[in-house]
This record gives C-alpha cells, sequence and structure tokens, in this order.
C-alpha cells in the first residue's frame, strides 16, 4: 500500500457475526457499543465479549450513535422521528429533542457538543450535551445526502455523502466548500459507491467505510490522495457500513451491513493509522518502522 510507513500491518483480533446488520458503532470508557436494528449489543472493550443485549426503548429507525466522556452519555439518532435520543450513564435516563429530517451518522466535536449530518435536509446540525442548537450548517448545491460529519482539529469539517458515485468532502462552518475528494479518471481505485461512516486520525486523515465497494478506503487530509485500506485477504468484507477508530487502543473498528453482519476488530499495532500518508520513518537498522 503506497504511502503506508509502518512495518506493522493491521491484524484482526475479533470477527463477531450477528443477526442483524451492525448500523453504528462507538467505543466509550470499558465498554463497546453496537447499535444494531432495535437494540444495542455492549461488548467488554478488552476481550470483546458481550456482556448486554440492551433495548432502551430505541426503535428500528436508529441510525448513528455518538458518546461523550465528558458528559457520560450516548446520543443516538432516530431518523423516523426526526429525534436525537439522549441517554444518561450515570443516572440511567433518555431524553430526546427534534432534529432535522433524516439524522444519521453522529460525531461529538472538542467542545463536547453533538453534531449531526441531516441527509434530506443537506445540512449539518450542532448541538448542546442539553439539546440547543448550537449551529446550523447548510451544504452547498451538489453536496447532497450527507450521511456522516466529523469536526477536523482545523474547525472544518469533512462529510461522507451517501450516493454512487460517492463523495468526501470538506466545508467550513459557513457551509462553504473546501476541497472533495471524489471519483477522478486519474484514480487507480475506481469511485465510492454509497460511503457510509467516517473515522479520522489525529493528523486528520480519513477513513471511509465504502459500503458499495466492500471496502475501508483512507483519504489524506487534503483529500487527494485515497487508498485502499489493507485488511487480510481472508476477511473479505461485506458491505461495511458502520467505522469507529478508537485511538486510546490503537484500535478500529467495522461493522457489516451485509454478510455475516460481522463487528469486526482491528488492532493497528506500532502506530499504523498514525502514520498514513506521512513520510518513512527509518531505524538505526536501516528498516522501515
Amino acid at each position: 500500500m503506497a504511502g503506508v510507513t509502518s512495518c506493522s500491518p493491521p491484524k484482526v483480533t475479533h470477527a463477531i457475526p450477528g443477526e442483524n446488520e451492525v448500523v453504528a458503532l462507538m467505543s466509550l470508557d470499558d465498554h463497546v457499543y453496537a447499535v444494531r436494528h432495535n437494540e444495542i449489543e455492549v461488548y467488554d472493550s478488552v476481550t470483546l465479549t458481550q456482556q448486554i443485549v440492551w433495548a432502551p426503548g430505541i426503535s428500528a429507525s436508529i441510525a448513528g450513535i455518538a458518546a461523550c466522556s465528558r458528559n457520560k452519555c450516548l446520543y443516538l439518532s432516530d431518523w423516523g422521528g426526526p429525534r436525537i435520543r439522549h441517554i444518561n450513564l450515570d443516572m440511567d435516563a433518555m431524553k430526546t429533542w427534534p432534529v432535522a429530517n433524516s439524522p444519521r451518522g453522529l460525531s461529538v466535536n472538542g467542545d463536547g457538543n453533538l453534531l449531526v449530518a441531516c441527509g434530506t435536509d443537506n445540512k449539518l446540525q450542532e448541538y448542546t450535551t442539553d439539546g440547543r442548537l448550537v449551529r446550523e450548517i447548510c451544504l452547498p448545491a451538489g453536496l447532497d445526502s450527507p450521511w456522516h460529519a466529523i469536526q477536523l482539529s482545523t474547525g472544518d469539517y469533512v462529510v461522507s455523502h451517501n450516493k454512487s458515485p460517492g463523495v468526501v468532502s470538506v466545508v467550513g462552518v459557513d457551509g462553504r466548500l473546501l476541497r472533495s475528494y471524489g471519483p477522478s479518471s486519474s484514480s487507480d481505485i475506481g469511485p465510492m459507491k454509497n460511503p457510509r461512516s467516517l473515522a479520522v486520525t489525529k493528523h486528520d486523515d480519513v477513513l471511509v467505510a465504502d459500503q458499495g465497494n466492500n471496502r475501508i478506503l483512507a483519504i489524506n487530509s487534503s483529500l487527494t490522495r485515497a487508498q485502499v485500506f489493507p485488511l487480510p485477504d481472508d476477511l473479505r468484507l461485506e458491505q461495511p457500513f458502520a467505522l469507529y477508530l478508537d485511538d486510546a487502543r490503537d484500535r478500529l473498528y467495522i461493522g457489516e451491513w451485509g454478510g455475516r453482519h460481522r463487528v469486526i476488530a482491528l488492532t493497528t499495532r506500532a502506530g499504523f493509522l498514525k502514520t498514513l500518508f506521512r513520510p518513512p520513518v527509518y531505524g538505526s537498522n536501516g528498516r522501515l518502522c
């Protein structure tokens, strides 16, 4: 894989099948949360053994999950509402508030606020943990069907657009398009097909669940280069849909919509994700590190 400098490629540590599609994934403290249909599976974050199956009055129209360690809560996006469900983990209590149409992917930014991608209204909305609207970002024409958005270290937003051919864009706080990555005649990886969840590294490089192509893509922070994320040949992803990067554990989680509906955990070892697209570094022995 050109541009990757680590000598320790990702290794699959767990591949857990299920009866229903994996809609969204999130890790918080000692737990991993996997949303399937109208329930949430809760796993131990170290062993990935399932602890409970939790169905806190949620519906089959849940599309996204996010967690906030600062506020000790989970958020669920319910596109059938349309609304956000806020679950207080300390108090075991839930509240809801309305949002724009078709809320999908969720993320929490550095301010502890919730970012919601609203698919049919073509906008991003940012809320405090109490449900107060902080800002609303209307996306420009042509950047429709936003599925997931994450705020970058620059303050801008990277957005996946669920269509085929698919697009990943970066927009400013005013909604202005700053850059985008989409199909190109010069690209040797071909166009994306219905890109879904995103994950962002500490260097603002982007991982994309390219559902229609059964692969994960890695795109550099300037959105000028993309490559297929290396996975074991025998893994054979089937419609990757959910994606979550746990930087603290150097672990990447993938959830499948198709096939065996697996929750897949990969350990990246030796800072593999942190070296994406970075110049190669050689040790004193001349070996690539």
